[in-house]
């Protein structure tokens, strides 16, 4: 789904109940390595399917693997900074198409194979021989990759490009063993600071610190990623021990809960997750401009994030989260205005099908949507559905739905309304035009043609965009190193420590 994050994480993917392996306060981890063999669990609530995130949609693995056990030549940091990972540096050709990575020494798998710049030629050629995920597209610009030396890879591109170093950040960018991708939906092989120790399905996944990683050890040899089947009850989980952290608060208004300060504290910061009202624009009635402008009118965004999400979020009005350069606050475009909308209908009235994944905030935000949608003449059929499977494969795979709202949580994902082929069903070539010309052209014009590519789909009401998705973590006091923002696709457990 690209960037569905849907953490798919959504928002999180995310958890289960009862603590498990791994679990409470002062456990004794699994795995080897770490610091005084500290354990910690998160919660969760969207399990991954399964572990290979080159042929399986959504962000649950990433958020579980991404860094954590695979890891890129480069990687994202806390304020969206692209920073080195595998590779200790890399140049950049004057013509900005040529890519001469320098990697660490020494570096090796989770098998024991050693990391060279072959490895770095498989995966990226991987992508596009292997990957079976729309985003890979992202990767398209890449001409060549070739071995220089063990510790040297050039990538030359077709052409420059803006967004080719950032998507070697995320998924697309990580590193595999040439050995290693026999069974990558149950046995992920890393170069990262963690292994997997275990997988109870419908439960839990174990990460183990790797006694033979590179870098830094981290200070907890074994991490717990507990998956919940609603907020109570990862709720009650923390209030209980049975877990360390809430990775993703599904229920806001619930942080009063954890109101104690010597008890608990929460971290709220930023994400790159636009919860977006989608319409499929290739039937009917949302194959009408004006029916999908008339939805943009007809919801008061305001209320729904103070009814949906107790008001924590900030409204966008775009696909554009406020951390890059090109946001531009488009909230403005579709006031809220139930006459506006009623007169954009002109007097008719539509029963559409408004299927959304089983996720919290979908199922708050559906409720209102679904109540002031009914106010300018569309009833909307409300139909949760299982997620990630059904979701993924009625919605996202095979179109068949009017309406849905999910958290589009990868970063830099405007791009995904260019492919007429995505869920959307969007089709105007000149926001692919546009995009094009951000990605090949200087900084500036990258700026100005994705403010161009944002007021376009804006205009043409090709979704509604509900809310930008905050970042709300809850731990136990004492719990360090969680992430402030979560603008990567990674949830990053390598800095996570508990005082003593």
């Amino acid at each position: 789904m690209r960037r569905i994050g849907i953490w798919l994480a959504a928002g999180g993917l995310l958890l289960a109940t009862a603590a498990c392996g791994g679990g409470g306060s002062g456990d004794t981890g699994g795995g080897s390595g770490g610091s005084k063999g500290q354990s910690l669990s998160v919660g969760f609530v969207a399990e991954p399917a399964n572990l290979d995130f080159t042929s399986t949609e959504g962000a649950a693995i990433p958020q579980a693997l991404l860094v954590n056990v695979y890891e890129g030549l480069v990687k994202l940091d806390q304020n969206g900074e692209i920073v080195p990972l595998l590779a200790e540096k890399w140049d950049v050709s004057d013509d900005r198409k040529t890519y001469t990575f320098t990697l660490r020494k020494d570096v090796k798998f989770s098998s024991g194979a050693p990391f060279t710049a072959d490895d770095v030629v498989f995966s990226l050629d991987r992508v596009k021989s292997d990957w079976k995920l729309k985003i890979k597209s992202q990767l398209d610009v890449i001409d060549d990759v070739e071995k220089k030396d063990d510790t040297t890879a050039v990538v030359t591109l077709k052409r420059p490009s803006n967004g080719f170093l950032y998507a070697m950040a995320t998924r697309l960018g990580a590193m595999f063993s040439r050995t290693g991708v026999a069974d990558l939906a149950n046995k992920p092989v890393g170069t990262g600071p963690y292994v997997l120790g275990a997988w109870r399905r419908g439960d839990s996944i174990r990460l183990d610190a790797n006694p033979s990683y590179w870098g830094t050890k981290p200070p907890v040899s074994s991490v717990t990623l507990k998956y919940f089947k609603d907020a109570t009850a990862m709720n009650n989980a923390l209030l209980t021990g049975g877990i360390d952290v809430i990775s993703s608060v599904q229920a806001p208004e619930s942080l009063q809960q954890f109101a104690d300060p010597s008890r608990f504290e929460t971290v709220e910061g930023t994400t790159n997750g636009e919860v977006v009202l989608s319409m499929n624009n290739g039937r009917p009635p949302f194959d009408d401009k004006k029916v999908r402008q008339a939805v943009r009118h007809a919801i008061d965004h305001k209320a729904l994030l103070d009814t949906a999400w107790a008001g924590r979020g900030q409204l966008i009005g775009s696909m554009v989260p406020p951390t890059d350069p090109w946001y531009e606050d488009r909230t403005g475009d579709y006031p809220y205005d139930p006459a506006k909308a009623k007169q954009l209908l002109g007097g008719k009235t539509y029963n559409v099908k408004m299927r959304i994944p089983n996720l919290p905030y979908a199922v708050s935000s559906a409720q209102v949507v679904k109540s002031q949608l009914a106010q300018v003449g569309i009833t909307a059929d409300i139909e949760p559905l299982e997620f990630p499977a059904r979701w993924l494969d009625q919605v996202f795979t095979k179109g068949d739905y009017d309406l849905s709202i999910i958290n589009h949580v990868e970063p830099r994902d405007m791009g995904i309304f260019a492919d007429k082929s995505y869920y959307f069903r969007y089709d105007n070539p000149e926001f692919g035009k546009l995009l094009a010309s951000a990605d090949e052209g200087t900084e500036q014009q990258q700026t100005d043609d994705l403010k161009q590519a944002a007021k376009l789909l804006s205009d043409d009401a090709a979704a509604d965009f509900l809310f930008l998705f905050p970042n709300l973590i809850v731990a136990k006091k004492g719990v360090t190193g969680l992430p402030k923002n979560g603008i990567s696709e990674s949830f990053d457990f390598t800095a996570l420590s508990r005082q003593p």
